[in-house]
């Protein structure tokens, strides 16, 4: 397997990382802590116009065609500079869902819009009761003579707050009672009914909580025909997690960069604090984490396409590792700083909290050891 970039690979990775460097200082992204949207609509509008929301979208929509490699390049790079913009959000779940499940109509009118920044989508499903099991909907659709009526409450929205359009999960209720089936709606964010509840993100961004009362909707707001969509949101979210696995690993190679530099310039007892040994080791331990990391962000993104397990468990298997390496590099970084690391004048914080926001979204470690564990067990009676 040859695993090096392609030309267009290298090329996407040099223009993003050169892109974040010069957008994203430490001015920035304190100004966007301090602003209500969590994020700049100008950048999202660059974001456009360099073709990075149409990267992941198929080429029928005026997308790029792009897979989870590409993306995979673009949150690295993203996580260095620690980004806040809603593309994991808007590029990597909603428009993904909207590909998978809507029908030509759907597609067409909602991708495009994707593509050219005019349309910032949310996906709602995590709900407080299910504990990351991804099957457990207790959100209602209820068939009516009009279209839906749905009912319910959503937690931990990615960007919620700032979407045009809303994909909501909910069990489908028809005439004859529940029908044991998920479905997923676009729900506007203006409908009256639902109540948006934002707050920031550790380390940086925002998310929501949404209460449905009672919301009425048209029948066309279902996203395809009305088949069960709890295969699509699994591929979906397995997607995400790569996604998120890779700026991850941005995000601890910049805790490593910026430690190695720290450990040179400070000295203590008139040395350089890495002439010491023990500083050299935890140093070099650090490296192989990010390394582990990197590969196991890769090895999720080359699987996002293969068998609906061994997908998951790729999936799964980077979440754990992923999640354990960013705990132990952000943990090492902030000890290495020493009272620096914990201060506002040094952004070493910020990276340690955008990692510990990693850890637990879509479920934590243990969370993950254990649906692989799960998952292996399937493969294995299978």
């Amino acid at each position: 397997m040859d695993l090096n970039l392609s030309d267009e690979q290298r090329l996407l990775r040099e223009s993003a990382d050169r892109f974040v460097a010069e957008s994203y200082d430490a001015d920035h992204r304190r100004k966007m802590a301090n602003d209500p949207l969590g994020f700049s609509p100008s950048v999202w509008k660059q974001f456009a116009e360099l073709g990075w929301l149409a990267l992941p979208l198929p080429e029928e929509f005026d997308g790029l065609g792009g897979g989870a490699v590409e993306i995979g390049i673009l949150m690295e790079a993203f996580g260095r500079g620690l980004v806040s913009e809603p593309y994991v959000a808007t590029a990597v779940l909603g428009a993904a869902l909207i590909a998978r499940c809507g029908t030509i109509e759907q597609r067409q009118a909602s991708l495009p819009k994707v593509a050219d920044g005019s349309l910032k989508l949310a996906f709602a499903h995590s709900e407080r009761a299910a504990r990351f099991d991804l099957a457990k909907v207790t959100t209602s659709a209820n068939k009516t003579a009009q279209g839906w009526r749905l009912a319910g409450s959503k937690v931990a929205v990615l960007d919620g707050h700032a979407a045009d359009q809303i994909i909501v999960s909910a069990h489908i209720h028809d005439h004859r009672g529940p029908s044991g089936r998920i479905g997923l709606f676009l729900v506007q964010a203006t409908t009256p009914g639902l109540v948006i509840s934002d707050y920031p993100r550790l380390g940086g961004g925002r998310a929501c909580n949404i209460e449905l009362f009672d919301v009425h909707l048209p029948e066309d707001v279902l996203l395809g025909d009305g088949s069960d969509a709890l295969p699509a949101i699994e591929w979906a979210v397995d997607r995400a997690m790569a996604a998120l696995g890779a700026e991850a690993v941005g995000i601890m190679q910049t805790l490593l960069d910026t430690t190695l530099e720290y450990t040179k310039i400070r000295k203590q007892f008139g040395r350089p604090l890495s002439a010491n040994q023990v500083i050299r080791h935890r140093l070099a331990d650090m490296a192989m984490q990010v390394d582990e990391a990197r590969s196991m962000a890769l090895r999720a993104a080359l699987k996002v396409d293969a068998a609906p397990i061994e997908r998951a468990r790729a999936a799964s298997g980077a979440k754990a590792k992923i999640g354990r390496c960013a705990r132990f590099v952000g943990e090492q970084s902030i000890q290495l700083h020493g009272g620096m690391g914990v201060t506002e004048e040094l952004e070493v914080g910020a990276y340690f909290k955008r990692l510990v926001a990693f850890d637990t979204l879509f479920g934590g470690s243990a969370h993950h050891y254990g649906r692989h564990a799960q998952l292996s067990r399937r493969a294995v009676s299978a």
